[in-house]
């Protein structure tokens, strides 16, 4: 990284100021980089070049989007390397995990090039159906909506920043950035990447700013829409405070799988592992509740703590045989043993080896067998490399305490039996219901989100390309 604090990232001005936030990285707390922060003077500079941008934009042809979206995503895949090591540094993701994020980024940028000339041509009204319409030609067709504040998460620095930009650039919007203080550097240089892309100066504005000023900007008429990725407490009072704007919530889950004894669970055990411990469990869809049919508990048990123990590597996350590396601070470690420690006063069994020492930054695959419903690992998201394990007597039961989680962003069910399958989809109540598939799986165009606690709205391109559109109607009188 730069030595000089990385500045603010408005139109083409980079914009030293005196706020300044130190970025540690989480696996040996090295200083990875300064980075300016902007208060609200430059926050509303901010807003205002991006919706001075906004006037261009909303006026580029598609096939112009597309195609610096296109040069964009080969840029991403150019220097993927240096991207890949910018997420390691600040994030403490593996290096393999954090290369798949680089390829996924740009497969996001592909994807919304593709959708951007195919989709929102409009359709035609049939008026004439209605006496009153006879004469009348009706034609709908949706439009950018302006200038898009987007938050978003420090757990996936690149790809997650990508979901939030590339449908709003494929759709002529502008964009006020804020990442993570925790990872703005990710974030920094995709922007920078769009630059030399041909992105239109202005319509990607990145800086970081207290969420105090937040407040503010809401009441600015110039800002559209609010699309955040985040905590749930954080999320539903955006939601709650923007009165005027669009408003899409990506929150927290605590994904369960259910294991069915009809199904060929030994093969999905790596799979499962990988979506359990992969970057210390630190994604929303990470699989945190394992159901297991009774008849195949103690078998499955086994054999899944024997892949654990052979196959899944903790440790430094430079190193490409590790899946589970630091979690983001040091706090997040604490509150994650503080939770298993409270799951075990409350009578719950530890499957795993768990003796991390205060200084060792990275806490080992954890598996707790019968949590209860009341603490913390048994009913919120841990955000951490825990599993609890649990078995089930009936597929009633089963959908019973999928259900009764207060989250709903994916499940994933393993059977073979298709009224099972149908039967999941059809009464548990998540974002994406996935059969012989762990709820960690996500494509980048496929619709995803979450109900109840876990959000409100959908992303993958093209349902975010609607959210961040409106319709208008033209009707033309004929006769």
């Amino acid at each position: 990284m730069d030595a000089n604090p990385q500045p603010l990232l408005i139109g083409e001005q980079r914009l030293a100021t005196d706020g300044i936030v130190k970025v540690h990285s989480p696996w040996d707390d090295s200083l990875v980089g300064e980075c300016c922060v902007a208060g609200e003077e430059e926050v509303r500079h901010a807003l205002a070049v991006a919706g001075a941008a906004f006037h261009q934009t909303r006026r580029q042809p598609p096939h112009e989007r597309a195609a610096m979206l296109r040069r964009a995503a080969a840029l991403i895949r150019e220097r993927r390397d240096d991207l890949a090591e910018r997420v390691v540094a600040e994030a403490g993701k593996p290096i393999t995990l954090a290369e798949a994020e680089a390829e996924r980024c740009a497969l996001t940028f592909e994807f919304a090039a593709a959708e951007c000339l195919t989709w929102g041509a409009g359709e035609s009204i049939p008026l004439a159906a209605s006496a009153a319409g006879a004469g009348h030609e009706g034609f709908s067709r949706r439009f950018p909506l302006g200038v898009i504040l987007a938050i978003t998460p420090f757990n996936f620095p690149l790809n997650l920043v990508a979901h939030k930009l590339a449908p709003a650039l494929a759709m002529g919007n502008a964009v006020l950035l804020k990442p993570s203080p925790r990872t703005p550097f990710s974030a920094h240089r995709l922007t920078e990447l769009l630059l030399e892309a041909g992105m239109i100066p202005g319509q990607v504005c990145c800086a970081l700013f207290d969420p105090g000023l937040i407040a503010s900007l809401l009441e600015d008429p110039r800002l559209r829409m609010v699309s955040f990725t985040g905590s749930a407490a954080v999320g539903w009072k955006l939601r709650a405070q923007a009165a005027k704007q669009k408003v899409t919530l990506e929150l927290g889950g605590n994904a369960p799988a259910v294991i069915c004894a009809d199904a060929d669970w030994r093969a999905a055990i790596p799979g499962l592992a990988a979506g359990a411990f992969g970057y210390a469990g630190q994604s929303c869809i990470s699989v945190q509740r394992l159901l297991v049919e009774k008849p195949i508990y103690e078998e499955f048990k086994a054999a899944w703590l024997a892949h654990i123990r052979e196959n899944v590597r903790h440790g430094d996350p430079h190193d490409r045989g590790v899946l589970v590396g630091p979690l983001i601070d040091r706090t997040s470690r604490d509150r994650v043993l503080a939770w298993v420690d409270e799951a075990l006063k409350a009578g719950a069994k530890l499957l795993t080896d768990l003796r991390p020492s205060l200084a060792d930054p990275v806490l080992p695959p954890i598996v707790v067998e019968g949590v209860p419903t009341h603490v913390k690992l048994g009913c919120e998201e841990v955000f951490g490399p825990v599993v609890t394990l649990e078995a089930f007597d009936d597929f009633d039961d089963a959908l019973f305490r999928v259900n009764a989680s207060p989250f709903g962003l994916q499940a994933g069910v393993y059977t073979n039996d298709a009224r099972r399958a149908w039967r999941a989809f059809h009464e548990i109540e998540a974002g994406a219901v996935l059969i012989n598939q762990g709820p960690t799986f996500r494509t980048e165009n496929m619709p995803y989100g979450g109900v109840k606690d876990s959000g409100f709205g959908r992303e993958g391109l093209r349902r975010a390309m609607e959210d961040m559109t409106e319709e208008r109607l033209l009707v033309w009188k004929t006769e």
